[in-house]
C-alpha cells in the first residue's frame, strides 16, 4: 500500500463514470496529464493494465481495472465513513443517496424527504429516480447507498430488506360493469380493454399471470407512465393492473375517480425492498434511512391497516 495513495484510489474510483480521460480530469479538477500519470503509477504498483486509453475510442477499463475500481470505491467510502464517525459522536451526519424505482416514487419519496431530515437533521438525503436497470447500475458504480425496488426478477449479489408488502390491484372507471364487485379474478378481465403499464419487470409478470391461467389480456394501449394509465382509466378507456402503493388516492391525475379492487386469488404478491451490493456494508445513515422507511411505510402492506378503497 505504500506505493498507492488515497488520492490515486479516489481518482481511479471515479473513472468508470466517464467516457474519456479528459472528461474525468475535467470533473475531478485535475489536468489530464496528471490523471494519466496517476493511472500509470497505479498500474505499475499492481503490475497489471487497468485501462486502455485511446484518443479515438475513449477510455475503457480492463476486467482487472473494473474490479480495481470497485475495490477502490469501497476503500474510499470506508475512509470517508471513518472520518465521519470520528467527527459526529452520537449524531448521524453526512450524505446518503437513495435510489427509487420510478413507478412508486411519488408514493414513497415525499414521505421520506419530509420526515427523514427532521429525524436526522445532520444527514443530507439525495434521491435518484430510475428504472431497475439504471438503479442496479448506479448501485454497482457506487453512486447509490441503497435502492428501493420491487423484490421481483432481481439478480444475485444484493442484500435485501423488506419495506412493505404489495400486490397487483385492478384499477377501473366507476362506470365499469365490474366496478361494483368486491374482488375480481383474471378471467373476469380477459375480454375487457386493458391499459398496460409497459415497464420492466411488471409487464412480464402480468402477462405471465394471465398465461398461467390460460388467458391473454386484450391490450387496448401500452403506456410507459403510471399516471397515464390512471388518466386513461379515469376516462373510461379500459382497466389497469398496478401494484398497490402507499399514500395514494383513488383519483387520476386529472381528478377523475378511479375504483381500485383486489384480485382474488391474489396475483404477483411481492414486497418493495431496500437493496445494496452484498459485498458492501451499509453506512449508518443508509441503515437509519431504511429503518425510517420501514417505520413509515411498513404497516401499509398489512391487511388490517390498509386503507379501504371505495
Amino acid at each position: 500500500m505504500s506505493d498507492v495513495s488515497m488520492r490515486q484510489l479516489e481518482l481511479f474510483a471515479a473513472l468508470p463514470n466517464f467516457p474519456t480521460l479528459s472528461a474525468a480530469a475535467a470533473h475531478l479538477h485535475i489536468s489530464e496529464s496528471a490523471l494519466s500519470q496517476a493511472v500509470t503509477s497505479l498500474e505499475r504498483a499492481v503490475g497489471a493494465q487497468l485501462c486502455v486509453r485511446r484518443k479515438a475510442r475513449g477510455l475503457t477499463l480492463t476486467p482487472t481495472g473494473q474490479q480495481f475500481a470497485k475495490q477502490a470505491r469501497r476503500i474510499v467510502a470506508d475512509a470517508q465513513e471513518l472520518v465521519l464517525d470520528a467527527r459526529r459522536g452520537t449524531e448521524l451526519r453526512g450524505p446518503v443517496t437513495l435510489g427509487c424505482y420510478a413507478s412508486f416514487a411519488t408514493s414513497v419519496v415525499p414521505e421520506l424527504l419530509e420526515g427523514f431530515p427532521k429525524r436526522h437533521p445532520g444527514v443530507q438525503l439525495e434521491i435518484m429516480i430510475g428504472t431497475n436497470e439504471e438503479l442496479l447500475a448506479a448501485l454497482d458504480a457506487g453512486d447509490l447507498d441503497v435502492a428501493l425496488v420491487y423484490n421481483v426478477s432481481l439478480p444475485a449479489g444484493y442484500r435485501r430488506r423488506r419495506i412493505y408488502a404489495t400486490e397487483l390491484e385492478v384499477h377501473l372507471p366507476p362506470t365499469h360493469p365490474l366496478a361494483d364487485a368486491a374482488t375480481l379474478d383474471l378471467p373476469d378481465l380477459a375480454d375487457e380493454p386493458y391499459i398496460q403499464y409497459d415497464a420492466s419487470p411488471g409487464t412480464r409478470n402480468v402477462i405471465d399471470a394471465f398465461t398461467a391461467r390460460g388467458l391473454e389480456p386484450r391490450i387496448e394501449a401500452r403506456v410507459s407512465q403510471l399516471a397515464l394509465v390512471e388518466a386513461l382509466v379515469g376516462r373510461g378507456l379500459g382497466y389497469g393492473l398496478l401494484m398497490s402503493r402507499p399514500n395514494t388516492l383513488p383519483v387520476s391525475s386529472e381528478g377523475r375517480p378511479v375504483v381500485i379492487r383486489p384480485l382474488d386469488p391474489p396475483v404477483t404478491v411481492s414486497h418493495v425492498v431496500g437493496i445494496w451490493p452484498a459485498d458492501m456494508t451499509l453506512t449508518s445513515r443508509a441503515d437509519a434511512l431504511l429503518d425510517f422507511a420501514v417505520e413509515k411505510l411498513g404497516d401499509y402492506g398489512r391487511a388490517d391497516v390498509r386503507t379501504p378503497v371505495p
